[in-house]
């Protein structure tokens, strides 16, 4: 069984996969993996005091992805209650690294990352990670 080593701050999501979740084989279809990863990015950002929406309209930021990774370690399948870990990786200049990892009980089923650029709400130019993002990221890191 593969390990991956998850922080104590990482953030916790549960999910029971749906009917809708999975592929003909009845294995969870591999793009929504990234849709979990996105769903516990959601949570972290609510655990830091700042949601995305509110990131976005008073912080002035979004975080556009601009690299996605996923290692596939053993298939999830319709009805499986699932544990999605997440954590802040790494925040410098305008890129933040956020991983998460996908478990069936003790059973590490994909890990992976995925890399946000850091842009102005309004300009979508690049910009560096804010201080209330960094602030976070870096109880996050340590």
């Amino acid at each position: 069984m593969r390990t991956i080593e998850v922080p104590e701050r990482a953030i916790r999501m549960d999910y029971r996969v749906p009917y809708a979740d999975t592929d003909m084989m009845g294995y969870v279809y591999y793009g929504n993996y990234l849709t979990l990863f996105e769903r516990s990015r959601n949570e972290l950002m609510r655990a830091s005091g700042f949601t995305y929406a509110r990131m976005e309209t008073e912080g002035g930021a979004m975080l556009p992805v601009v690299e996605a990774h996923v290692d596939y370690h053993a298939p999830a399948r319709y009805d499986d209650l699932l544990t999605v870990r997440a954590w802040v990786d790494e925040a410098r200049g305008i890129r933040v690294r956020i991983r998460c990892a996908v478990f069936r009980g003790e059973e590490l089923l994909a890990d992976g990352y995925t890399v946000h650029a850091c842009v102005d709400a309004k300009t979508r130019k690049p910009i560096r990670v804010p201080n209330y993002l960094l602030s976070f990221a870096a109880g996050q890191t340590k």
